[in-house]
């Protein structure tokens, strides 16, 4: 990582792993700098709900980068312990001078090609040396030190191996990331394509010492601990891999709309985000990064889709409200959607299920008018809650009024963040007409999605 000429802080470097020391993000102009992308966006910086998204925002990125400000020496000393059954050299007793392992720590980071988070399954392992062991904790707090920067899967690898390396001195230490980096479709192909991939997944690794040959026998050992876990360690890359690079927006060909100007600020924007959290914007890895996000925001455009929706949804049925005696129910499930947390500017995704009752021998709605329409509210800045009315309100208007709509999203904010729980998933639900009174309906509706879900 390279330092600011500024002297905002000082760099140590330790057995090649840089550690950034004394240097506290300024928020204030990450602040004005979201201003900018969002005024890009055709937002109103000053309406309810994205009056406080720039300090969201700016503690977002601090939290999320925290770990320029750590060290990942500070973390490992104290927590060395004797063990008197390690003799000096390198044992291979069982546990108590062979291989040891952490599985299934759960890291979040923010990939340095476009940054948008990523989320990572990190294993370690060490061969104890020296009639010392490490505190087992320590091990996922140094991962975490080095997690909490831009980063990209094999330098993170690469760096937690080497920082542990040099803090720890076992006979040799490993490393192998699991990575799953979401993968926005393209604006104009979003409710279109149904081979859509969400997410593009990666596997790397690193080693030091005994690790250092990709072919040891150790190396089968430590992997062979990881099928336990059901890990398809035939797919995991090296540092040596001449992989392309696992960012869809290195790839993207999406264009972005002729507004040269407005692009160049934003493009400045995101660059003075990045020297504000301590990040070099010439850094090589970084020098596209501000436009590949701009890119990536400018899908979220306020005006970008209104027109499409008028032209493509209005006018195509009309509406009826039939009785219950002659009506039957209608439902389309997974709806994909993709979508921006207008509170952190973060990426959500998941699924709409709709319900709607609609009369005996009367074609129901095609299912690619319903895709436009959560297609339209979804591409925009948005929060779950909203989306889930104005589904629902839009659907109703059509249909003359009984409607069900459940929402089910993952949100980067809950992953990267805040809870910071993988797997977590929130789901909302809006009742219409028959279906706020009518609980035998409603039921019949949910249980549709849970035989769905479980087939």
């Amino acid at each position: 990582m390279g330092a600011l000429d500024e002297g905002h802080f000082s760099v140590e470097l330790e057995d090649g792993v840089n550690v950034e020391v004394g240097f506290e993000p300024e928020t204030l102009p990450i602040e004005e700098a979201v201003k900018v992308l969002l005024q890009g966006l055709g937002e109103d910086i000053n309406r309810e709900g994205l009056r406080k998204t720039p300090a969201r925002v700016a503690k977002a990125l601090c939290e999320g980068t925290r770990g320029y400000r750590q060290k990942a020496k500070d973390i490992v000393q104290g927590a060395l312990f004797p063990e008197a059954g390690l003799d000096e050299g390198v044992g291979h007793a069982g546990g108590v001078g062979g291989l040891v392992i952490v599985r299934d720590l759960d890291l979040f980071s923010y990939c340095e090609s476009c940054l948008l988070p990523f989320q990572v399954k990190c294993h370690v392992g060490y061969v104890p040396s020296g009639q010392q062991v490490v505190g087992l904790s320590k091990l996922s707090r140094v991962a975490d030190v080095f997690a909490k920067r831009l980063q990209d899967p094999q330098r993170l690898a690469d760096e937690v191996c080497s920082a542990l390396n040099h803090g720890i001195k076992p006979a040799g230490v490993a490393v192998v990331l699991q990575c799953l980096h979401i993968h926005f479709p393209n604006l104009e192909l979003g409710f279109l394509d149904s081979t859509h991939q969400e997410w593009v997944k990666v596997s790397v690794c690193s080693g030091k010492g005994l690790f250092e040959n990709s072919k040891a026998t150790i190396w089968s050992d430590f992997l062979s601990l990881l099928k336990f876990r059901g890990m398809n360690v035939e797919k995991t890359r090296t540092k040596d891999s001449t992989s392309p690079c696992w960012c869809p927006s290195q790839s993207s060909s999406a264009l972005i709309p002729c507004k040269i100007e407005l692009v160049h600020q934003m493009d400045a924007a995101v660059t003075s985000i990045l020297k504000s959290l301590g990040e070099d914007p010439l850094r090589k890895e970084l020098v596209r990064t501000p436009n590949r996000y701009v890119r990536w925001l400018m899908n979220f455009e306020k005006a970008n889709l209104e027109l499409k929706l008028n032209g493509f949804v209005c006018g195509k049925m009309d509406p009826f409200h039939p009785s219950c005696n002659e009506a039957e129910m209608q439902s389309e499930l997974n709806l994909a959607f993709w979508s921006l947390c207008e509170h952190h500017l973060l990426p959500f995704h998941g699924v709409v299920h709709i319900g709607y009752f609609c009369t005996k021998g009367t074609n129901p709605i095609a299912r690619s008018i319903l895709e436009s329409i959560v297609h339209f509210y979804g591409f925009k800045l948005q929060v779950q809650e909203r989306l889930t009315r104005q589904v629902s309100e839009t659907v109703s208007s059509l249909l003359g009024g009984d409607v069900i709509v459940v929402v089910e999203a993952s949100h980067s904010c809950m992953v990267s963040r805040g809870i910071e729980k993988l797997g977590s998933n929130t789901a909302t639900m809006a009742l219409l007409g028959q279906f706020s009174t009518d609980a035998a309906a409603k039921d019949m509706f949910l249980q549709s999605i849970q035989n769905t879900s479980t087939s």
